[in-house]
Order: structure tokens, then C-alpha cells, then sequence
């Protein structure tokens, strides 16, 4: 497909009839989603539209600027990613040699290699919750979390999206380096890029950061979200940053950077095998998402901390770089119809997520019903009021699952009778039993009969 986003002359700079039509649809859509600020990025390679609305902070009313750091969330993930990958192109460490030849707390799974701890194949559950994960130290967390006893699958052979990997490669980078992974991330990545480092924890940052929010549905009352991520995984999730910041790690992630090797950047794009992660994405590299568009294949990455929602695109292929950052929960639907939007005024069609394909009619698939685990959470499927499988994470409001013959699964929301993407079931080839369910891109594995 031909690249059609249009580009004008380098003289002329942004066009900006376009620029305006963003802008403006970027300020329709805030208030439609009730998103207090929000930024967004388009460089094309030839130009860049950058724009913000709102504000950043809800309560104080402080205004969103470009320059607004946002908490990215699981965004900081392909930025520890890269970190890795930088150490292994200078010879530090393997990405096929045991995870473990580094750091003695993951000696009890030997088999976890370095590149599959980046792209979620090494079967490690997730990890306990931030409050949880504050009590203890990044050694004894590895330790507690990543045994034989709690591995979903053989390392290499599935995707389970974990935040106990990512602390892991934090680990890693220390360990290495010889610096902490703040020292890492700001001395090798951001500050090469341009970027003022901030973190989530930080007492007074040095830039301009923008709160999470939350909206009361029935009130609609707007309320700053406290962010409680635990010390010990900031490698997974402490970055804040803008759009404008994103989009200069995205250009990295093109190889249209001199902070990243073409070959590195290739590298981290290339799609594992064994990653499929369902609704989260089309395919996985080491640390991004890729997502199949008209015959091409983006990378990136979504990221969401307490009332955030990030998200960044590139096109290795035509040097296209999307960044997006909102600042409360609505802002992934925010992000979902801007997208539409760009597909609209450019041509190019830029993947928000995985489209929903045809499965054909639901199906009734009873031998569903079962307690899974991934870690600390539970996942019951038990029949609802109708006999159809519902599920409930954590004891949590069960949710009507609607399956497919092949397995796939939607979430139906009571209310609305809207069908979200759920995940999928797998069969274990031996006996044909369902012995694991992914949803949202984490694995959970059978422990008790149906």
C-alpha cells in the first residue's frame, strides 16, 4: 500500500490546515470522553504535528503543555527493553543465555533466557500487586515469584504478559551496569534523546507532570488518581513522559536514530515465534508490540498507570511515529477515535489495537468452567444465571463469556450487551483437556477439575 500521509514541502514545515483539523478533533474528543488533557504527536518523517488540550492537573487546573510528562505505565517497558538490548550489542550479556547466569534469585528456572523475559515467552506469572510488591526487595520479589511451581507453560513456548519479567530485566541492567535502573535509563536512553527524565516516586520533578484521573460515572465528577507503583518495579512501569518524547523513542525504534544500531532496532521488532498475545497485539518483538495494517507491521506499545493511557506507533517502513498520552481512563477510547480520525485526514490507517475478527456464531464450550491461576490471581469461570460461563478475577463481578469455536473469547458487558475481546483457551496437546486461559494477554493455568 503507498504511503498516503501528505507531505509538504520542508520549507512550508507542518501543514497546517491539518494541524488545525487535529487539533480541533483532539479538543471535540477530550470533552466527549471526559479526559481532562491529552497530547498528541504525528511526525511523518518530513514533518511533525504536535498538539495538547486541557489541563494536567484537575484539581489546580494547571494547564497541559507540550512539554507535560504523563505516567506512562507499562510504556517504560519498551524503554528497559532497549536498555537490555544496548548491553547485549556490546557483548555484556546473551539474549540466549540463561537469565539466571546473571542473577542467582532466578536460579529455580534455570531454562529463562534473557530475550524471553523481553517478549513475555519465559512463562513467568505476572507478580503480586504494588502494595504487596512494596514490602520487599526486587531479589526476594524474583525469588518468591519466578519457581517451577507458579511457571504457566515451558519457557519459550507460549506469551504471558509479566510484569515480574520486566523487573527481572531491571535487575539485569543493574546488575551489568553497575548503575540503578533510574542512573541507566536517564544516562543511556533519555538524556541521548533529548528527554527530561521523570519518574513516578519523584519528590520534585523537573519538568511539568500531568495527575491521573478518575471519573465518576454517575456523578461525573473528575478526581486526581494517586499512582502506587512499588519502588522495586519501576523497571516496568515508572516512566512519565510526553508525546513529543515517545515520538523521539519511536523514531529510535525505526532505526531513523543514532541512539539505537539499525540492527538493535530490527532486533527488537523481530516477532518470537511463540508470542501470541491475543488481544494485546498481532505479535511480539523484544519489548514491543507489532501490529499488522495493510501490510505492514507497526511496533510500540500501550501503557496505562493509575487514570493514564499512552500509547505509541511507529512504521519502521514509511518512518511513521503516532504518540498519544491522556490523562484519565477514557483516554484509551480517546485514543481508539483519534486514530479513526488520522485514518480519516491522512490516509494512513494507524492500528489503536487488534481488530476484532469474524469467529462465526458463539458456541457453548462447558468444559470452560474451572479455577485458573496466574501467581496470586484467580480466575473462576463458573456457570451464570443462564448457564453460560462467567468470569471473575479476584472474587471480583463476574462477566458473561461469549466463546468461539476456536477458542477466542469476549467479555460481555451486562450493561451495555457490548462484546469486548477477552482472550482466548488453550488445549494441552496431550490430552486435549483446556488447561489455560489468556486473557488480556495474561496466562492463567488450570488448578482444579471442572
Amino acid at each position: 500500500m503507498p504511503y498516503t500521509i501528505p507531505i509538504a514541502p520542508a520549507a512550508s514545515r507542518t501543514p497546517s490546515p491539518l494541524r488545525r483539523e487535529i487539533q480541533d478533533r483532539l479538543d471535540t474528543l477530550a470533552r466527549t470522553h471526559r479526559v481532562p488533557g491529552a497530547q498528541l504527536v504525528l511526525d511523518t518523517g518530513t514533518d511533525v504535528i504536535a498538539v495538547h488540550t486541557g489541563t494536567a492537573d484537575a484539581t489546580t487546573g494547571s494547564p497541559f503543555t507540550e512539554d507535560t510528562a504523563v505516567p506512562l505505565g507499562s510504556l517504560t517497558k519498551p524503554f528497559t527493553a532497549a536498555l537490555v538490548m544496548l548491553l547485549a550489542d556490546d557483548g555484556d550479556l546473551d539474549l540466549d543465555e540463561p537469565a539466571a547466569a546473571h542473577l542467582p534469585e532466578l536460579t529455580a528456572v534455570p531454562e529463562v533466557t534473557i530475550g524471553q523475559l523481553l517478549s513475555h515467552t519465559a512463562g513467568l506469572p505476572t507478580g503480586p500487586d504494588s502494595d504487596t510488591a512494596a514490602t520487599t526487595t526486587a531479589p526476594r520479589y524474583l525469588a518468591a515469584v519466578c519457581t517451577p511451581r507458579d511457571a504457566l507453560f515451558p519457557p519459550g513456548t507460549d506469551f504471558s504478559y509479566s510484569n515480574a519479567g520486566y523487573v527481572a530485566a531491571g535487575r539485569l541492567v543493574e546488575t551489568v551496569t553497575g548503575m540503578s535502573w533510574h542512573e541507566a535509563v536517564r544516562a543511556l536512553l533519555l538524556e541521548p534523546l533529548g528527554i527530561a527524565p521523570a519518574f513516578i516516586g519523584d519528590p520534585a520533578p523537573r519538568r511539568p507532570v500531568a495527575a491521573g484521573h478518575a471519573v465518576n460515572s454517575a456523578t461525573g465528577q473528575t478526581r486526581p488518581a494517586r499512582q502506587n507503583l512499588a519502588p522495586l518495579e519501576a523497571p516496568a512501569g515508572a516512566l512519565l513522559a510526553s508525546a513529543r518524547d515517545l515520538a523521539a523513542f519511536g523514531n529510535a525504534l525505526t532505526g531513523r536514530s543514532d541512539l539505537l544500531p539499525p540492527a538493535v532496532a530490527k532486533e527488537m521488532r523481530r516477532p518470537e515465534t511463540a508470542a501470541r498475545p491475543g488481544t494485546l497485539a498481532d505479535g511480539w518483538g523484544a519489548g514491543l508490540a507489532l501490529y499488522e495494517r495493510d501490510a505492514r507491521v507497526w511496533c510500540g506499545h500501550d501503557g496505562n498507570a493509575q487514570g493514564t493511557s499512552c500509547h505509541l506507533r511507529a512504521d519502521p517502513e514509511s518512518g511513521v511515529v503516532v504518540a498519544f498520552t491522556g490523562n484519565a481512563g477514557g483516554a484509551t477510547a480517546l485514543w481508539h477515535d483519534l486514530a479513526g480520525e488520522l485514518g480519516r485526514l491522512t490516509g494512513t490507517r494507524v492500528p489503536a489495537g487488534v481488530p476484532t475478527a469474524d469467529r462465526g456464531r458463539p458456541v457453548a464450550l462447558p468444559e470452560c468452567v474451572g479455577t485458573y491461576r496466574n501467581g496470586t490471581t484467580t480466575y473462576r469461570i463458573a456457570p451464570g444465571p443462564d448457564g453460560s460461563p462467567a468470569l471473575s478475577v479476584d472474587g471480583d463481578l463476574p462477566l458473561p463469556l461469549v466463546c468461539y469455536a476456536d477458542l477466542s473469547c469476549d467479555l460481555l458487558d451486562p450493561g451495555t450487551g457490548r462484546r469486548e475481546p477477552g482472550g482466548r483457551f488453550h488445549r494441552d496437546p496431550a490430552t486435549g483437556r483446556l488447561d489455560r486461559v489468556q486473557i488480556s494477554g495474561r496466562t492463567a493455568r488450570r488448578t482444579e477439575p471442572d
